[in-house]
């Protein structure tokens, strides 16, 4: 009985869920803006990292090593707490973005960059004998048989991210997981971080289903062919 008047109080989680359902808005509308953001960013440096000049190349090539290699909390830190000393602040929904949509852009750089090497070079020349220009080429044949291969990685990049948006509560944003965290210490009870674990489950877990889902249909293609 101790266990749950502690860890599933059900009269403390009702009194906080107000509370967490603000924060699950703040963390959909964080996960979200970060991925889109972080994903157009990521197509764009995995088109410089392939068919850029050479310096291009090399640049795109130390932004994706580097972001890839450094934690997401170092990076918001950075950008929330050491950017205001070179005049630089930013509020912190949107150091949470940025420090997301950056990490992301890496890794969706390399996927992309995967997907579209796996297209065989003859659907290049065939779109070049057409006449179709490298940008109408891209958006007509390359990007839509590349899609194929990279939504499962992409799906699965984007609930990481969406786990990741917990980490905003270093910056004080009043996400999901900071709401929870004041909720406990206002009721002195850690019910409401329970809650928030059962509701970062009910978003997270479909989106973890629908990522084995996109792995399982596209290995059965593959194997059709």
């Amino acid at each position: 009985m101790q266990l749950i008047e502690t860890f599933f109080n059900w009269e403390i989680l009702v009194r906080s869920f107000p509370m967490l359902l603000r924060g699950v808005g703040n963390t959909l509308l964080l996960g979200c803006a970060s991925i889109v953001i972080g994903g157009a960013a990521g197509l764009l440096v995995c088109l410089m990292r392939l068919y850029g000049s050479k310096p291009v190349r090399l640049l795109a090539i130390a932004y994706i090593d580097v972001l890839r290699a450094m934690p997401i909390l170092v990076l918001l830190i950075l950008i929330y707490y050491a950017l205001p000393f070179v005049g630089i602040r930013f509020s912190s929904f949107t150091s949470a973005t940025l420090a997301l949509s950056l990490v992301l852009s890496a890794f969706t750089a390399e996927v992309c960059r995967a997907g579209i090497e796996s297209i065989p070079k003859g659907q290049f020349e065939a779109a070049s004998a057409l006449g179709l220009g490298f940008w109408r080429a891209m958006h007509k044949v390359i990007l839509p048989q590349a899609l194929r291969v990279v939504v499962p990685p992409l799906t699965s990049n984007c609930a990481s991210i969406f786990k990741d948006t917990a980490l905003a509560s270093v910056v004080a944003m009043p996400d999901l997981l900071k709401q929870a965290t004041d909720a406990q210490a206002l009721m002195a009870n850690p019910t409401p971080l329970i809650g928030a674990a059962l509701i970062y489950l009910a978003f997270l877990l479909p989106l973890v289903r629908l990522v084995s889902h996109l792995e399982e249909r596209g290995k059965r293609q593959l194997t059709a062919r």
